[in-house]
């Protein structure tokens, strides 16, 4: 679709889009706001394809189905595997699901807005630009927290946490396109904070049923730093029978395995500020992602940056869409043909 149709009379339909290794969310400037799961389940055999009627599905649907799916989830830390043909095509059936979603008109032109981990490699970019211009006819490749501070309006003297599901992006915001030492991408991040907390509950309690969807259910219900509100008791199951257990301290435990190398790459981008701007950017921390759900990081923050001065953490208040609102923000508000100005293009 990269053929632009000018002359044509098309109208032009913008997409903000935050392509995630957990969920990919989407927002158009028709006003559609959508989240998915970003998996794709195939029939294990012939009677998952005769369940499904179709070659393959995307998302949730393909979630609930996982029992005679195969599900393979095309982004791994965030970014596109490029291991394999078949991984390009399990990519390539969820990128046109997604515009799909938002129904274009056969008219339209589409231009998007792609958010990436912030350290994400020219051969990561390039092969997602590629897979976009199949469906879109413009797209811009930028980093996710860039997206955040675009859309809070953040883009000076601060500094976006960006907590995903596979990877955690930090990045320095002076009032410029940010360059690779302004950003900081550790594959630390909510898978492995599930990983972690099966790893434990096992360790403490082998009787139980495991895996890490339930592990990520745990995480999200009870997700905490610092001192606990009240016990944390999770209803599980343990050899077939239902059990209720204190996973209190696990939860803790796993929750805070993150935060000292958050920690210690706050502190060295805020180094790269120069001094007199130091104690604003430390009093601009903005935390976002699903991590900035995570009960009490804004303090712990706070409290191990204190050897700093005085820091300031907020959390945002929408951690699902902001990043894609942002995306859509600066592709409404900058034309296409000053994309390249901004990171990877293609089709302008």
């Amino acid at each position: 679709m990269s053929d632009s149709g000018e002359g044509s009379g098309k109208g032009k339909l913008i997409l903000g889009i935050d392509l995630g290794t957990s969920h990919t969310a989407v927002m158009s400037s028709r006003g559609d706001k959508i989240l998915l799961r970003s998996v794709v389940g195939y029939p294990k055999d012939v009677i998952g394809l005769k369940l499904l009627g179709r070659p393959y599905v995307v998302g949730d649907e393909a979630f609930e189905m996982r029992s005679y799916l195969d599900l393979r989830y095309p982004l791994q830390d965030g970014v596109l595997s490029e291991t394999g043909e078949r991984d390009q095509l399990v990519a390539r059936h969820l990128l046109a699901h997604v515009i799909q979603q938002v129904n274009p008109g056969p008219n339209e032109e589409i231009n998007a807005v792609i958010g990436v981990p912030a350290r994400a490699t020219g051969a990561n970019k390039g092969l997602l630009l590629k897979m976009a211009q199949e469906v879109v006819n413009t797209a811009l490749v930028v980093s996710e927290p860039f997206m955040v501070a675009y859309g809070l309006n953040k883009l000076v003297n601060a500094i976006v946490i960006d907590i995903g599901a596979g990877t955690t992006d930090i990045c320095a915001l002076k009032g410029t396109v940010p360059n690779p030492e302004d950003q900081v991408t550790l594959t630390k991040a909510g898978n492995y904070v599930d990983e972690r907390l099966q790893t434990v509950l096992l360790e403490r309690h082998p009787e139980l049923q495991m895996n890490l969807n339930i592990a990520c259910s745990i995480k999200e219900a009870f997700s905490f730093v610092g001192n606990p509100q009240g016990p944390a008791v999770a209803e599980l199951r343990a050899a077939g029978k239902p059990v209720k257990v204190d996973v209190t301290d696990a939860v803790k435990s796993a929750c805070e395995a993150l935060l000292p190398e958050i920690v210690e790459s706050v502190e060295t981008l805020l180094r790269t500020f120069q001094p007199e701007y130091q104690p604003v950017a430390l009093k601009n921390i903005i935390v976002a992602g699903g991590g900035s759900r995570i009960r009490g990081i804004g303090p712990y923050l706070r409290e191990a940056l204190r050897p700093y001065g005085e820091a300031e953490v907020v959390c945002v208040s929408d951690p699902t869409f902001d990043g894609c609102r942002g995306a859509l923000r600066l592709a409404e508000e900058l034309p296409p043909q000053y994309w390249r100005q901004l990171g990877d293009v293609a089709g302008a």
